[in-house]
């Protein structure tokens, strides 16, 4: 899913190749790099690559009659004909000029997890420079403190739980502040890990009585938690503990036997794992395969004051996540992440989380490339299978307008748009279907998902 396919190649699809944007795939980046692969010379080869690449899709949706067209006449002539018709030049130069930041210095605060890997690659792989921007990422302790640097405009953005911009939005455990999130950071990527002293207690009907930790209230990892429990008969308010612990804390609290287990992102799961304190008992995506958990989100102030500050940070992070999608990038995207000023952990533990084979703590090694994935759509379905939750589990109280907040946080037009304009394909409709533990989840009747449930906080 390269944004910057040469669109005049009748041998490559447009949806597949290197970061340069000269090969088909990154192993055969990695093959020519000793040769002569170089990137892009300059920004405005960049947009004339981008513009001429929008063009020919438009003209041509079907990679089958573009290759036909280009093998037929040649990439020049095709070029030449294409630029009599359509003023190219002209349309790279309002391109470029349309999209100049207000503000190109930025702050975006992360967790240090791998479900911000997006955000944090996109630093040292060069991913926000070549949008324009020269971003600092910065290392934050714990999610309360990026939510309250964010509003308090320290950070100009920042890395949040996917149902974090709702909560804030919803004024809920704080005033109401407007928020917006125009990309997922990952998908799948987290895992229940019990103390190793509970290998007999696979069953959760066995769990009453246990201490949980989970990263924050208001997250994926609580909801599918809760869910997890309930559907095994148990009541997450009185048969277990949850407690809130930054996830950089929770290896450490199961090694002191203060918690029995978390569920939390696969790093912290790895590195339970990697330190002999803990075994996975699950992956998250054995819940539900394809849930979202993290995002990328701003304040509709900064969107509103700096459109084009925004828009570049949304493009560099869309072009990182699809770039962290494909997994012959992943070993080296773990390398670049690795260090101490980013998630400060063992690359081979990154490894494990990224390629998706890893040790399970059982004395077995596991594999399963879908472990976590990077898709940046916003689906607007999401947003209201965590109001469903939130009201499932008393976050919130009354009624809910489902569509108009996930449409108000969700910014899944101006997301489909920018994608199209990148020479991405996002998806036609901004609600889908899924399942959840083999329940269906239709987006369009939430009240009905809802009063399906038996167990959940009284009203």
């Amino acid at each position: 899913m390269s944004t910057f396919d040469n669109p005049f190649d009748p041998d490559r699809k447009l949806r597949a190749g290197c970061v340069c944007g000269q090969h088909r795939s990154a192993a055969e980046h990695e093959q020519a790099t000793a040769l002569h692969c170089e990137p892009v010379a300059s920004e405005e080869t960049r947009y004339e690559g981008v513009v001429a690449s929008a063009v020919m899709r438009a003209m041509f949706p079907q990679d089958v009659a573009r290759r036909a067209f280009l093998k037929s006449v040649g990439a020049s002539t095709a070029l030449a004909a294409l630029s009599q018709f359509f003023p190219l030049k002209t349309a790279t130069e309002v391109f470029a000029q349309a999209g100049t930041p207000e503000k190109k210095d930025l702050k975006v605060g992360f967790i240090p997890i791998t479900c911000a890997t997006p955000i944090i690659m996109a630093a040292p792989m060069g991913f926000y420079a070549k949008h324009g921007l020269n971003v600092e990422v910065v290392k934050t302790a714990g999610w309360a403190v990026i939510r309250d640097k964010t509003i308090n405009k320290e950070y100009d953005a920042a890395h949040m739980l996917a149902p974090m911009p709702i909560a804030i939005s919803l004024g809920l455990g704080a005033n109401a502040i407007p928020f917006a999130v125009p990309a997922i950071e990952n998908i799948n990527g987290q895992g229940i890990v019990l103390a190793t002293k509970h290998k007999d207690k696979r069953d959760p009907k066995d769990w009453k009585g246990l201490k949980f930790a989970i990263p924050f209230d208001y997250s994926m990892h609580n909801y599918l938690l809760r869910y997890y429990l309930a559907e095994a008969g148990l009541d997450p308010d009185t048969d277990v503990q949850l407690r809130s612990v930054p996830p950089p804390e929770m290896v450490a609290n199961l090694r002191a036997d203060n918690i029995d287990g978390f569920l939390a992102p696969d790093n912290i799961c790895q590195r339970a794992i990697y330190d002999g304190v803990g075994f996975m008992h699950l992956l998250s995506k054995e819940i539900w395969d394809g849930h979202p958990c993290c995002s990328f989100a701003a304040s509709r102030e900064f969107i509103t004051s700096a459109p084009n500050s925004f828009a570049a940070l949304t493009r560099a992070i869309v072009d990182a996540t699809a770039y962290a999608s494909k997994a012959e990038n992943r070993k080296q995207i773990a390398e670049a992440i690795a260090p101490a000023n980013y998630i400060n952990a063992p690359v081979t533990v990154l490894e494990q989380v990224l390629t998706g084979t890893y040790a399970n703590g059982l004395g077995g090694v596991k594999t399963d490339p879908k472990r976590v994935d990077f898709d940046p759509f916003p689906w607007q379905s999401f947003a209201v299978w965590m109001l469903t939750q939130m009201k499932r589990w008393g976050q919130i109280k009354g009624d809910v307008d489902y569509k108009a907040v996930a449409e108000q946080v969700y910014l899944a037009t101006d997301t489909k748009k920018l994608m199209t304009e990148m020479g991405l394909t996002p998806p036609a409709s901004a609600y889908k279907s899924f399942a959840v533990m083999g329940k269906n989840f239709d987006p369009a009747k939430p009240e009905d998902y809802l009063a399906s449930f038996k167990i959940r906080k009284a009203s």
